[in-house]
């Protein structure tokens, strides 16, 4: 923490938080191999199986743990709860 001083202001500058990384900073939407395993990339399986390579990876890195950041409108059910419950049961720790 550092304060600065002039004659008129001080000002106090506290750093940032460190955060987790987030989760889907981790994941391309593109991804050839995975496509072709997938007969259908638009139901609930199918995120499911995204969630589980995206756990393996978040492994690989060493990222035990990370954050799920969703927007106020975005409910969890559906592909999105798959994708989660794919991740956690990859063994990666959601904070």
């Amino acid at each position: 923490m550092e304060v600065l001083k002039s004659k008129r202001e001080r000002k106090m500058v506290i750093p940032p938080a460190v955060r987790p990384p987030r989760l889907f900073d981790y994941l391309k939407p593109y991804e050839k191999a995975l496509r072709e395993t997938m007969g259908i990339t638009r139901d609930v399986a199918a995120a499911a199986k995204i969630g589980k390579l995206l756990g393996e990876r978040l492994l690989m890195k060493d990222i035990p743990a990370v954050t799920i950041h969703m927007k106020k409108e975005q409910m969890y059910h559906g592909k999105v709860k798959a994708v989660i419950d794919s991740v956690r049961e990859a063994g990666v720790k959601l904070l």
